[in-house]
């Protein structure tokens, strides 16, 4: 598996090493042993999810808040989707700052994003299934999130905004200014 560091700090990007055929592919999509040493700490996922998104869909931003925060491990397995991670932990060198990676079903990439980042993805294809695995139940009172289209983050979601897709929840969001964040340097692992 080729780990590849991003701008964020704890944000990586994972390719999968494909093994193909006639008759198809192999790949092997998890490893925790592999995965643990690549992040360099322990994480156990305790769920996994997965959705089905229509072209324009856009889910997120969201988070949870502590003691409920989530580290999560996504990916596609059908369609394409623009990933978008986002750095919400207040005084860090990189507050404010987001990602984008094309996840699909074809280049097979995941995304690991660790506790203090809002998570965003877009339906690019005219269907995806986005599938993640969570290191946290989920908390309804500990629910959160940041407004997708708020100016100051700068995202290009690559489809026009008056033909992007967005559940009422997602568009009440705060701004990232307006919302409740953590702070940086503060231990979320410690807090479930």
């Amino acid at each position: 598996m080729k780990i590849t560091k991003t701008a964020l700090e704890g944000v990586l990007i994972l390719q999968p090493q494909i093994f193909g055929d006639e008759r198809g592919y192999f790949t092997e999509s998890y490893n925790k042993k592999a995965f643990n040493e690549a992040v360099g700490m322990d994480i156990n996922f305790v769920q996994d999810n997965e959705s089905k998104s229509a072209r324009g869909v856009l889910r997120g931003f969201a988070f949870q808040n502590a003691p409920y925060t989530q580290s999560k491990l996504v990916r596609v397995i059908e369609g394409t989707v623009l990933d978008v991670v986002l750095d919400i932990r207040k005084g860090s060198p990189t507050f404010g700052k987001h990602i984008t990676t094309e996840l699909s079903a074809e280049n097979k990439k995941q995304v690991f994003i660790p506790r203090g980042f809002a998570h965003a993805f877009i339906t690019l294809s005219e269907t995806a299934t986005f599938q993640y695995k969570v290191d946290n139940y989920f908390n309804l009172e500990s629910e959160n999130g940041i407004l997708f289209s708020d100016e100051n983050l700068a995202i290009n979601w690559q489809i026009p905004m008056n033909e992007i897709i967005v559940s009422d929840k997602d568009l009440s969001r705060p701004t990232l200014q307006n919302a409740n964040l953590f702070k940086y340097g503060e231990n979320l692992y410690d807090s479930k």
